[in-house]
């Protein structure tokens, strides 16, 4: 037979101080950080995580969003004019990426594998 593990009292939700949810929000999204693990370690879901990020730093947070695309038919378009010169041009499978000399790595990284599925 299981494990069960009866909780008595009144009350059995935890309750986190918002400082506590910012260092579990920074250490979630810190650089080569994965959300799932810090989870884990602090005995909550992930989704628990992004819900206090929603919640204490609004949709616009820092480090959240997306990063600017162009999307042309023809590969021989370049982007517009504004933009410097790209670093790097990487044709995958018949697309064509771009890749500006301060792009992150993590950025290039997580496009490249996508383009190689």
């Amino acid at each position: 037979m299981g494990q069960v593990t009866v909780y008595s009292g009144v009350e059995r939700r935890r309750r986190w101080s918002d400082e506590q949810k910012r260092a579990l929000i920074d250490a979630a999204f810190a650089p080569d950080a994965i959300v799932a693990e810090v989870a884990r370690v602090a005995d909550v879901r992930p989704s628990q995580i992004y819900r206090w990020r929603r919640d204490l730093y609004g949709t616009g947070h820092a480090g959240a969003g997306f990063a600017p695309v162009v999307v042309s038919a023809d590969a021989r378009d370049v982007a517009p004019a504004s933009s410097p010169p790209p670093a790097m041009l990487v044709e995958v499978g018949g697309s064509v990426v771009r890749i500006a000399a301060d792009a992150p790595a993590k950025l290039v990284t997580a496009v490249l594998r996508s383009l190689a599925r």
